[in-house]
């Protein structure tokens, strides 16, 4: 099956611990978070659903999963060798607790292709006995990453503030016209944070200018800054693991 084509690949999965959505490692396969934003719990999991081709909802991560039905969930997907996005409802509590109305599911894990529940662990297993789950799998169809509309692509962001910005890590969030950027660059020590923010505007003045990106939101740090950010207790809607 085609791989998903994120635009942060090579962070330290701790990075990611309170982020809520990460790949898995099995299969090569990559990290990538979506950071919190403003938008509804019931929007956030439409978008993850959107977005992702192949998605687990579950107790805990797939490198300690907090339940045996997750656990032998996961074990079937690996034994597929398939990438896939997971959701540690455990660290999201408002996305446990609203999902199961969009799902109709009441129970965890839960298993979601092409953004169409497939079901829990027993009906997961059952297909997998089957010979019905791997087809399914492979059925998955990425998002492609492409602008149709003249906006920028995700991919073209991160290219042009790595260009000038060469050991920017980036993590974007949004779509179209609108994001929300992270960038994290040892190139940013000693630096005020107005300037931080400047300088990773100023790697995209020109679609700024022309209006393919508009409403952009930065935050910059050190890698320093956002190791002490990520050990910080956050309020809302939590980021969610991949």
């Amino acid at each position: 099956m085609a791989h998903l084509k994120p635009a942060f690949q090579n962070y330290p999965p701790d990075y990611y611990l309170q982020q809520g959505i990460s790949r898995t490692p099995n299969s090569n396969q990559l990290t990538f978070p979506y950071f919190m934003t403003t938008m509804k719990t019931e929007d956030k999991i439409r978008q993850q659903l959107a977005t992702n081709p192949i998605l687990l909802y579950m107790k805990g991560v797939p490198e300690n999963p907090q339940c045996g039905f997750s656990a032998k969930t996961v074990g079937i997907l690996k034994s597929t060798g398939c990438q896939y996005a997971y959701v540690n409802v455990l660290a999201a509590p408002f996305i446990r607790e609203k999902l199961p109305s969009i799902s109709h599911w009441p129970t965890y894990p839960q298993l979601f292709v092409n953004g169409e529940l497939v079901g829990g662990c027993d009906i997961v297993e059952a297909m997998a006995n089957d010979g019905s789950l791997l087809p399914l799998l492979n059925s998955a169809t990425p998002k492609t990453e492409a602008a149709s509309d003249g906006h920028l692509s995700v991919a073209d962001v991160e290219q042009l503030i790595k260009q000038g910005i060469s050991d920017a890590q980036v993590l974007i969030d949004g779509e179209g016209c609108d994001l929300m950027l992270t960038v994290i660059s040892g190139e940013f020590r000693d630096l005020s944070l107005v300037k931080k923010q400047q300088w990773v505007l100023s790697t995209l003045k020109d679609p700024l200018a022309s209006g393919k990106l508009h409403a952009v939101s930065v935050k910059a740090y050190t890698p320093e800054e956002w190791q002490e950010s990520q050990a910080q207790p956050t309020g809302g809607l939590l980021q969610i693991q991949l």
